[in-house]
């Protein structure tokens, strides 16, 4: 009988080893290809900013990187629940890198036309509408559900990891390398995220041979599932309302840097960084406890501590930049702790048949509303002064957290 019990035991270690160790291969290849990907984004912002001098030629690159994950999340879920997510991410990726080799290949004969780099970042976009939500829904077919959150904060690790170090990275290749040398990284590292997933085995959907493909109808269905789950539809709302603040205020750091603390670019940047270290601080910390906290509580405090430090920071004086930055830490702590938690409240409650349809919607939605957010704060930044926005942004944030803790259907998705 002893022997019967550690052998048990030897193979549920052996199990616990296994998905570990698949969890761990695929975000380090993915890790590897955030870092290189952020390198290779600011390098393209820079190369537009001193090729066109232009905040339109900003805006419109911009826009070509959001616009196709916001049109086609709302469909793009059901190929994602249909085939099988391994392929579809390494197809996706190897695409995308294929995509920088013909910007390399421009590069070697002079220099890369604007219009060759806007149509780049469009069907980037395109590729990471397919990506994004592959991975995020293949986690629970590795990870147990119990240990989603747990994960998830490992997850956000590897990308504040790679956010943290890419900014002095990029600005020390941007300085010596050309752009179509840069660009090179991004290829070795999408060559790399494909083979950790070559190699790793991930189960696949149950074939339906016999149902055609109908994508408006399985889309619908999609949505009719995900409407049923308790407190689904409210996360939806709350994630809209966050989407239209948090993004525009991102965007707006530098410039509240520059202009009313009357920092440099250097100083900009050291903000950026501080931020990114909170974001990797509360990752870890979402790691060594995420699976007992209470999720809906996590999203939350995390909603709540990003609304007070960005209605401190309204109230700052110009000369409390260090105040700012301290802020800035604490804010980046909040981001795992509503993003990651969120992507684990879907991972365990959305049927895995419905997961990818759920999480590309999610992105969808988030991509509309960010937009709508920059309009907004474009308005009325420039009219009442980017600290007034903060402080009108912190406030409403407090809102949502307000509104979070009033929708009694959320208290479902802690469950």
């Amino acid at each position: 009988m002893g022997r019967l019990n550690r052998g048990s035991e030897s193979g549920m270690n052996n199990d616990l080893k296994l998905w570990k160790k698949k969890f761990f291969i695929i975000w380090t290849g993915q890790g590897i290809s955030s870092l290189t990907s952020s390198i290779v984004q600011m390098a393209i912002i820079w190369y537009i900013t001193n090729e066109t001098h232009s905040a339109a030629a900003l805006s419109f690159a911009t826009l070509l990187g959001f616009l196709p994950q916001a049109v086609l999340g709302m469909f793009i879920g059901v190929f994602i629940d249909r085939y099988d997510k391994k392929k579809i991410m390494i197809y996706s990726d190897l695409c995308m890198s294929l995509l920088c080799v013909v910007l390399v290949i421009s590069g070697m004969t002079g220099r890369i036309p604007m219009w060759l780099i806007f149509i780049s970042l469009f069907l980037r976009s395109v590729g990471n509408a397919f990506y994004s939500p592959s991975l995020q829904a293949t986690t629970p077919s590795i990870v147990p559900k119990g240990q989603l959150t747990k994960y998830a904060g490992y997850a956000q690790t590897f990308n504040s990891a790679a956010t943290i170090a890419s900014p002095a990275l990029a600005a020390v290749l941007y300085t010596i390398f050309p752009l179509s040398s840069i660009l090179m990284l991004d290829i070795i590292g999408a060559v790399l995220a494909t083979i950790t997933l070559a190699v790793v085995k991930i189960p696949k959907p149950m074939p339906e041979k016999d149902i055609k493909l109908n994508v408006f109808k399985e889309t619908k269905e999609g949505y009719e599932a995900i409407r049923k789950v308790p407190g689904m539809r409210e996360l939806f709302i709350i994630g809209a309302l966050y989407a239209m603040i948090y993004f525009p205020i991102g965007t707006l750091y530098p410039l509240i840097t520059m202009t009313y603390f009357n920092g440099s670019v250097g100083e900009s940047g050291i903000v950026e960084m501080i931020f990114s270290a909170g974001t990797l601080t509360g990752s870890l910390l979402l790691g060594v406890g995420g699976e007992k906290i209470d999720k809906m509580k996590a999203v939350t405090g995390a909603i709540t501590l990003y609304g007070l430090g960005t209605m401190i920071t309204g109230l700052l004086s110009p000369e409390s930049f260090l105040v700012f930055v301290v802020l800035s830490f604490f804010m980046g702590i909040s981001v795992p702790f509503y993003f990651g938690v969120q992507t684990s409240i879907f991972q365990i409650k959305i049927d895995s048949k419905y997961l990818g349809r759920a999480l590309s919607l999610m992105n969808s939605i988030s991509m509309i509303a960010m937009p709508l957010g920059l309009v907004l704060s474009g308005m009325f930044a420039g009219t009442l002064g980017v600290e007034k926005w903060f402080l009108m942004s912190g406030i409403a944030t407090l809102g949502i957290a307000i509104l979070t803790m009033a929708m009694p259907a959320l208290r479902h998705c802690s469950k």
